[in-house]
């Protein structure tokens, strides 16, 4: 017996909500941070904020936002001069502006704690952490380090390790 229209269009539909719904990489695979913003500009994210990963792995940062071009750039004195809240022994990098649709690639082999924000958009709060392996310690939140709107927007190292991935709220 032949499946009506309907029951074709039901099961073709299920099978597109599957595909699209998200997956965990697979172990070679890029682990994907996705930067957005809402249409009118006046919000933006990295999309998880938080993210615990096995050394080793390679972070993708990839542009959705239609409206606004974004950076992926590690908290380090090379970039701007900001504080290091990278472990030591790791290289800094930069994506430089990305434009819609267009991504940047880290490999992260130092374990520890890796804090990071988009150049133009730091004093919204579009800020992300990263922690490679055994956390260890974090980094200083000392008086002046950062302004409060970025401090506050980290999840803690806590909610990373008990979550594995944390979306903005």
């Amino acid at each position: 017996m032949m499946p009506s229209r309907r029951q074709v269009l039901r099961i073709g539909g299920g099978l597109l909500a599957g595909l699209a719904w998200p997956r965990p990489p697979l172990a070679g695979e890029p682990i994907e941070i996705r930067m957005q913003g809402k249409a009118d500009g006046s919000q933006v994210w990295f999309d998880p904020v938080g993210l615990h990963v096995e050394p080793g792995r390679t972070i993708r940062w990839l542009n959705l936002d239609p409206g606004n071009s974004h950076t992926a750039t590690a908290y380090h004195p090379k970039n701007a001069e900001h504080p290091l809240r990278i472990p030591k022994d790791a290289q800094p990098w930069n994506s430089d502006y990305l434009l819609p649709h267009e991504s940047f690639s880290v490999t992260l082999t130092v374990e520890g704690v890796y804090d990071f924000f988009c150049l133009p958009h730091e004093h919204a709060g579009m800020v992300g952490r990263i922690i490679v392996g055994h956390p260890g310690p974090g980094p200083a939140d000392g008086p002046g380090a950062l302004p409060a709107v970025v401090l506050q927007a980290f999840p803690s190292i806590d909610e990373i390790m008990r979550q594995g991935i944390v979306r903005r709220a």
